[in-house]
């Protein structure tokens, strides 16, 4: 009981409550519809990963969770296919790359890649699987470079949505192969928009906190604040 009281602290509610209001706004903003079904990509895909940072990756992983399934909710509670229940997953993982360093963030991707592999039109475009092999490279950047996470963690989600993705909808190989370059394109833009999300989110908490108008311990990097916060506001 003590363990699970420890992830419900007045910080931790406080901001699940906030994010799961502002993770709600941004799923009402599609960006991209998903080939193959009629679930879309949204500017929460580049807002949510980046949740469990500032109170570890349970809290953010609760907060995510709560996002989808309140706006869920909101649209009727009605299930158009397997990809509306598809959709809650990846995004988990991606809250738990971009919150922690751990083997989790070689091991998700590489099993994604095994399982893409392993069904028969996988094999046949298996160089698709190849753009998981980013969250693996980024591990090892992981620590140096914001973009290096952000992408890591917007290709892991990517990685679990695929392997999921070619099972239930067994999509032919030509339309793996030219989603390509649109893959390319629309995981460079939520890597920045993770990225983005993050360095704002940084800042506004270490503006509340000198301010005295939130004070309640969220981590902040004092790597990616702006000059006037910087060592004024405690790790």
């Amino acid at each position: 009981m003590s363990n699970i009281k420890q992830y419900f602290t007045k910080k931790n509610v406080l901001f699940i409550a906030v994010f799961i209001v502002l993770g709600f706004i941004t799923l009402q903003i599609p960006v991209t519809q998903l080939e193959g079904s009629k679930t879309k990509f949204m500017i929460y895909d580049a807002f949510a990963p980046m949740a469990g940072i500032f109170i570890g990756s349970i809290p953010g992983v609760i907060a995510v969770f709560f996002m989808q399934f309140f706006n869920f909710l909101a649209h009727g509670a009605v299930i158009e296919d397997a990809g509306t229940i598809i959709r809650f997953l990846p995004m988990l993982f991606a809250v738990l790359y971009f919150a922690r360093k751990g083997k989790f963030n070689i091991i998700i991707p590489l099993i994604a890649i095994i399982v893409f592999i392993a069904h028969p039109i996988g094999r046949e475009v298996w160089y698709f699987s190849l753009f998981w092999t980013i969250p693996i490279i980024a591990y090892f950047f992981y620590d140096k470079f914001l973009l290096a996470r952000a992408l890591g963690a917007t290709f892991t989600a990517h990685a679990v949505g695929g392997a999921l993705w070619i099972w239930v909808f067994a999509l032919p190989a030509p339309i793996w192969i030219s989603l390509m370059p649109i893959v390319a394109l629309e995981r460079i833009f939520f890597a920045l928009g993770i990225a983005i999300s993050f360095i704002l989110v940084n800042n506004i908490l270490a503006f509340l906190e000198k301010k005295h108008i939130l004070n309640l311990g969220f981590f902040i990097d004092q790597k990616y604040l702006l000059g006037v916060f910087r060592h004024e506001t405690k790790r």
